[in-house]
Formats: C-alpha cells, sequence, structure tokens
C-alpha cells in the first residue's frame, strides 16, 4: 500500500516538473512521516525530495502541489548549479514564475495548540503557552513583572 502511493507521488511530481518545468525529475520523491515544521524538503546529497503526508491528508490539492512546486524549484536549481537557497535570486525569481509559495501554510491541527494563557500583573501581557510554566519560577520577559495562569 505504501509503496503504491509513493509511486502516485512519484508520478505527481513527475507530471508537475514536466508540466511547470519543462525539464523532467530524474529521482525519487517520497513520504517522510519524521517531518513535523516542514511540508517538504530536497535532500542535496541524494537529490531526493522528501513530502510531509500530513499535508497531502490535511490540505488542499493547490496547497501540496505548491510544496511540491516549491522542492522541484530547489531541484532544478541546484541540478543547474544555480542559487537554490531561500535568499537566492534566482530561487526568489523561479518561485515566482512557477506560482510556487515561498513558505507552506501551517497545518490545521497544528493550529491553537495553546492549552495555557498566562497574564502579567504589571503590564497586562498575555502569554500564550503549549507548555505549563513554572509562575514561581519565570517572570514577564517584557517589564519583569510577575505572571498569573488566567485560562487553562
Amino acid at each position: 500500500m505504501k509503496t503504491l502511493c509513493e509511486e502516485k507521488l512519484n508520478d505527481l511530481v513527475q507530471e508537475i516538473s514536466i508540466t511547470c518545468f519543462k525539464k523532467p525529475f530524474l529521482h525519487k520523491a517520497n513520504y517522510n512521516y519524521r517531518l513535523r515544521t516542514t511540508g517538504g524538503r530536497y535532500v542535496l546529497s541524494t537529490h531526493n525530495i522528501e513530502i510531509n503526508p500530513k499535508y497531502i491528508l490535511e490540505m488542499d490539492k493547490e496547497d501540496y502541489i505548491g510544496i511540491i512546486k516549491h522542492e522541484l524549484c530547489h531541484y532544478h536549481l541546484h541540478i543547474e548549479g544555480k542559487g537554490y537557497k531561500h535568499g537566492d535570486e534566482d530561487f526568489k525569481k523561479l518561485l515566482r514564475k512557477v506560482g510556487a509559495p515561498r513558505h507552506c501554510k501551517p497545518l490545521p491541527s497544528q493550529l491553537n495548540r495553546e492549552k495555557y494563557k498566562y497574564v502579567c500583573k504589571k503590564c497586562k501581557f498575555i502569554y500564550k503557552r503549549i507548555r505549563q510554566v513554572n509562575t514561581s519560577k519565570y517572570r514577564c520577559g517584557k517589564c519583569s513583572g510577575k505572571i498569573l495562569l488566567i485560562e487553562k
């Protein structure tokens, strides 16, 4: 089952590479289940592309096609010996040309993860945290005031 899905992913990457870049994708595309904070990555040493499967499950088709286009920009520019990094002008131009996003959207399952809400007694700044904070040990980063848990 997994290999069949990866075959479909390879076919999709091949198709996008030919239609958008007019160049073939000669390496492998596969799913990487360990990716957590990114939609995909281009591996310089192997020239393979790894895609986060959560993006295919949770996002719209245009979003994960955008991720594939983004990774193909890295791929084709690196193969051609041009600037393939995020800050390089060649990379930015190619992203605009093919309509690929510079950054991927956050996953819906990762939004609103903050479980704890704290407020500073002094400046009233609100802190949202995923993990609980020891209020006797930590103080406000803005004014050094005491912080209180207001919502769990």
